[in-house]
Order: C-alpha cells, then structure tokens, then sequence
C-alpha cells in the first residue's frame, strides 16, 4: 500500500487534530476533539511547529508527527523535538511510521538542525523497536525530569 509523506496544509488541520486526539488517548488523556484542533491550529497558524502527514489515497491521512524548532544549549545549535508521532492502529504496519520518521530526518537536515530528540513511553516497546531500526540512540546517560508549577 502507497504512503505519501508531506507537510500539512490549513485543510489537513481538522483531520490532524482528529489523529491528535486519538495519540492525547494513547497517553491516557480524556478525548476532546475542540481541545486537540485548538491546539494544533494554533501550533500551526503561530509556525510553532511542523507537521508531517502520512497518507494513502484509499485510506486517507493515516499518521502524522509533529515537529518544534527548538536549540540544544550545550551544542550551541537549533535541533527538532519530535514530540508527537502517531499512525492509526488500522494502518500500523504499512509503513507510515517509518516514512515519517526518515521524513522528518530529511527535513532536520535541510533546515541545519544538528538533532531530533523524542521520548517514548517505556512500554511502548514497538516505537522503540521502529526507532532503534532507524539508528535513534536511546540515551542511558540522562534522566528526563519534569514539574508543573505551583498556582
């Protein structure tokens, strides 16, 4: 089955969002359509980020990931963190996921970012295996720590 990988367009976003909603659901967030399209749009109205779509002429839109320019300090250099990846369970399998992960390699690489990050929840043992087949490197060197602050 053809994937075709492309940036999303202003049309792409009410589709998008729908897949959003369902990766928000894999990472055990309540479902809201409204919440997922706002955000989304406004990522992409702001150029806050890149989103690369996954699509078959049959199937439709089947997976996106989305990309937010940002800079690794340490290297003194703009890198991508691939925040959102996400392929309809009906379409794992075909391919998508691993046509926009080298996508989203090609496009770090035309703009001189030096390095995509991501995180990966540790019991997805598929994407890990995706990722690993694709030379992504697992860092045992650093934990990720996080905090909301308080209001």
């Amino acid at each position: 089955m053809n994937i075709v990988i492309r940036e999303a367009t202003q049309a792409d976003l009410t589709n998008v969002a729908e897949l959003f909603d369902l990766y928000r659901q894999f990472y055990e967030q309540k479902p809201n359509r409204e919440l997922a399209f706002q955000f989304v749009s406004s990522r992409f109205n702001n150029a806050e980020s890149v989103i690369l779509i996954a699509e078959n002429h049959q199937l439709g839109i089947v997976g996106f990931c989305q990309l937010y320019p940002t800079f690794c300090s340490v290297e003194a250099e703009p890198i991508y963190s691939l925040y959102d990846l996400f392929v309809l369970p009906s379409a794992r399998k075909l391919g998508a996921g691993r046509q926009l992960l080298i996508a989203a390699e090609a496009k770090a690489s035309a703009e001189g970012k030096v390095r995509l990050d991501l995180t990966t929840a540790k019991t997805n043992l598929p994407a890990q295996s995706l990722y690993e087949s694709l030379g992504w490197q697992r860092d045992e060197i650093f934990y990720a720590y996080n905090k909301r602050p308080v209001s």
